[in-house]
């Protein structure tokens, strides 16, 4: 129920503040665009005159705004104000837009009709078509093959919107990003909100809010993007739209409500109710082209209208001050004041307008455009920040000006025939063919040689681009994540989040020849996309490489093999054990060798034995727990000179040796002490490699009495996963011999803590996903090593053996 007491006070208060600036009491903006340099000077009345004053008007107006974005005082509405005429008229229609939403909620199949039904293509294609050709955005055969968007893909178009009202007709350019859905690739879908004004949010009818339509709407969150939401799907069995506006509400905490109603369902939908208007809209011809609109809503649905239209109005009154004043004056709001309200509640994000329809259907696609020109914001209506890196990184107001300096960031980078393609979101000021721009980050100065507006693969060569438009441009040297500017101001936009990645492999090419093109390969990958990581592991000397799962892997390592013709072999990462010993072990060993010439003479006496564990310093939080072994540590303690100096310093050489390689697997040795304390040398055949060579044969054969054993590496393992999965995820930790050590229960989320074995994690990604419907997420990190168990070192140590006997053959 709604607080209403509240609300009415909330209202009174509104009424006061109104009455007060009626009579004369300016507000703050008022007060700041009366200062001089902002007002509008007296005018001559002369035309020559007008032109000239106005022109000197709006560049000081724009240089003031500039000023106070620098003192951090600036009010979104006064840089709306202060916006020329022209500027007004441009950034007023155009949308910069996202199309997010969970895998397989027909997030392309939309963008196919947008892009038919703006004119922008000639013919629609489906993604899994029979006539092979895949739908426009899917521009990479790997796509077009597995009926998924791996790539995010860039296009633009216009849309002719239709005022039935006045019979007017305006024109908005949109600028649009479809995403994939796939968790592995969402990096993508991050690195499009970061610079995008808003975003269409695709709910599936049958299934609703489903594992990724949560992950998306935290990264809307997270980049404060409006959105509208679209259910689509409307002609499936079991579409029910309603019971997807109520899991917005409740699973994503997002006050919803729909603006449309459907006109039937499954297989007799034939088109919507516009809630605002109450009129009924259908598609007609081949394609759904044509739009007709009519006054007379079915008989069946003029009750449930009535009904969805009272509740919007509810709902807008709890988020909107103006509505919930004409709500509690029980007056009866007009279309204009309700779609007045939902932009303005849209635009600050405390509200999202559902839309429904059917993208492979053809029916209400167009609807839903409209709503993206009426309820998502343009440039001039989005706080952009950047930091100030000539005053200690303070934040500062980004300005849409064309008039001011270039600010803009590249988000994304694409190798392309014509080489590196760099998409640029400009922020402030305008960037120009040959244009000399700064690299915020290296502080180099770059010319841009070429700048193209991208349709999906296919590019448009332009020569000067707005601020608040997205384009992209070749011949940039740069990463992603790089801002530009002109050079006059010290800006820097903050980076995107970027995840860590949950799965690594091994790999190396097939044949060696290719070694060439498989570095290429890696540079350009990871160039382009900052969750895929490669790195060589200094112990196994293997390439690793990384990534959000293993359909992320899979495409790369097949893209290597189509694109570069490098075929990989991948596998498990070799992980990193350890060996140590358990006893106390003397030694006494002779290395005697003649071979007709100077021979090999040297005899080293002591033992060896447990190194033991550090003591933790001082001051070190109570319960903390330090290093299990010790570091390796070698001594003398020679006597009357048995052995001289520099054979001492071999013996010291042999010991490091033998621990960086240990006798069990090859791996390093850890927590082992070494004390040579007596031995004898011969005049001629002593030498220092025969000192080094006695010492690492005198630890193997210690090592190997001294009980040995091997260690593997323990992580500390969190995982976050929805309530209803904790069974799921503690039964297969169990299955891992994992050590619970704290589980936190949340309202909703839960977080374990739990330690386990690196080699028994491999793998888990994937369980975690399907136990935990993609909702589950995990981290590790590092703790310590411990014992492995019997088992694994006896199988260990026999593939070790296995390994060397073949070497040898």
């Amino acid at each position: 129920m709604r607080a209403y007491g509240v609300v009415r006070a909330q209202s009174a208060v509104l009424r006061q503040t109104r009455n007060g600036l009626r009579l004369g009491q300016p507000c703050p903006l008022q007060r700041w665009a009366s200062t001089a340099i902002l007002r509008p000077r007296q005018l001559a009345p002369t035309a020559n005159s007008r032109t000239w004053q106005t022109r000197r008007h709006q560049s000081g107006a724009a240089a003031a705004v500039l000023q106070q974005a620098k003192e951090d005082n600036l009010a979104q509405e006064t840089i709306i104000e202060n916006l020329s005429q022209e500027e007004a008229f441009r950034l007023s229609r155009v949308r910069n837009i996202g199309i997010a939403a969970h895998i397989d909620s027909g997030k392309t199949t939309a963008t196919e009709r947008v892009l038919f039904y703006t004119g922008r293509i000639k013919s629609i294609h489906e993604v899994r078509g029979k006539d092979s050709v895949g739908a426009k955005m899917d521009s990479m055969d790997l796509e077009r093959e597995k009926g998924i968007t791996i790539q995010s893909a860039a296009t633009f178009c216009d849309w002719i919107k239709k005022n039935p009202e006045t019979g007017t007709e305006d024109k908005y350019h949109i600028n649009l990003i479809d995403t994939p859905g796939h968790i592995d690739f969402t990096i993508e879908v991050e690195r499009a909100l970061r610079v995008l004004d808003g975003a269409v949010m695709i709910l599936c009818a049958v299934s609703g809010v489903q594992s990724q339509t949560i992950t998306v709407d935290r990264q809307m969150r997270r980049y404060n993007v409006p959105r509208i939401i679209f259910v689509n799907k409307m002609d499936r069995m079991g579409a029910n739209p309603f019971k997807a506006i109520d899991q917005v509400n409740h699973k994503l905490r997002l006050p919803a409500a729909a603006v449309q109603i459907p006109i039937g369902s499954e297989d007799t939908f034939q088109g919507v109710v516009d809630l605002i208007r109450m009129k009924a809209i259908y598609n007609e011809g081949s394609k759904g082209e044509i739009i007709r609109e009519t006054d007379e809503i079915p008989a069946q649905l003029q009750g449930l209208a009535k009904e969805r239209r009272a509740k919007l109005i509810e709902m807008l009154a709890d988020v909107d001050e103006e509505m919930a004043e004409l709500f509690l004056d029980e007056q009866e709001p007009t279309s204009d004041q309700i779609k007045a309200a939902v932009r303005r509640a849209t635009i600050s994000r405390k509200f999202a307008p559902v839309f429904m329809g059917s993208a492979l259907a053809d029916k209400s696609v167009q609807p839903m455009l409209d709503g993206v020109c009426d309820y998502l914001p343009n440039p001039s209506e989005v706080e952009n920040l950047a930091l100030d890196r000539r005053r200690q990184e303070a934040s500062v107001k980004l300005v849409p000006y064309n008039s001011l300096p270039f600010v803009g960031l590249a988000f994304k980078l694409e190798e392309s025939n014509f080489g590196q393609l760099t998409y640029i979101r400009v922020y402030q000021g305008s960037l120009k063919k040959s244009a000399n721009v700064y690299n915020a980050r290296t502080d180099k100065k770059v010319r841009i040689p070429r700048i193209v507006r991208m349709h999906s693969n296919e590019m448009e060569e332009v020569n000067e681009v707005g601020a608040g438009e997205i384009c992209a441009v070749f011949g940039v040297d740069c990463s992603s994540g790089d801002t530009f500017t002109d050079g006059t101001l010290g800006y820097s936009m903050t980076s995107m989040f970027v995840p860590e990645p949950v799965i690594s492999l091994s790999i190396h090419p097939k044949n060696s020849k290719d070694g060439n093109n498989f570095s290429k390969a890696m540079n350009r990958f990871q160039r382009e996309d900052p969750t895929f990581r490669v790195h060589v592991d200094q112990e196994s000397s293997e390439t690793i490489i990384s990534g959000m799962g293993e359909l992320h892997l899979d495409i790369y390592v097949e893209r290597m093999r189509r694109e570069y013709k490098v075929d990989c072999a991948t596998g498990q990462p070799q992980v990193a054990y350890r060996e140590t010993i358990t006893q106390h072990i003397p030694f006494d060993h002779l290395l005697k060798k003649q071979t007709g010439g100077a021979g090999d003479y040297a005899r080293v006496v002591g033992w060896i034995e447990p190194t033991p564990p550090p003591e933790l310093p001082e001051g070190a939080p109570e319960g903390a727990v330090g290093p299990a072994y010790g570091p390796n540590f070698f001594e003398t303690q020679i006597t009357g000179g048995t052995i001289s100096e520099k054979f001492l310093y071999a013996c010291e050489k042999g010991f490091h040796a033998s621990c960086e390689k240990g006798p069990m697997l090859g791996h390093r040795v850890l927590g082992v002490s070494m004390v040579i304390n007596d031995g004898a040398t011969h005049m001629t055949d002593s030498s220092e490699q025969a000192f080094k060579r006695a010492t690492e044969q005198a630890f193997r054969k210690a090592f190997a009495a001294a009980q040995p054993q091997v260690l593997e590496p323990l992580m500390k393992t969190t995982v976050t996963a929805p309530n209803e999965f904790q069974g799921n995820i503690v039964a297969l930790l169990n299955k891992r011999n994992a050590t619970i050590t704290e589980t936190i229960i949340g309202a909703e989320d839960f977080e374990l803590h739990a330690e386990t074995s690196l080699n028994s994690m491999f793998g888990f990604s994937s369980l975690l996903r399907a136990g935990s419907q993609g909702k589950g997420e995990f981290t590790m990190e590092f703790s310590h090593y411990a014992p492995a168990p019997r088992d694994l070192q006896k199988e260990l140590v026999a593939k070790f053996e296995k390994a060397r006997i073949e070497k040898n053959k």
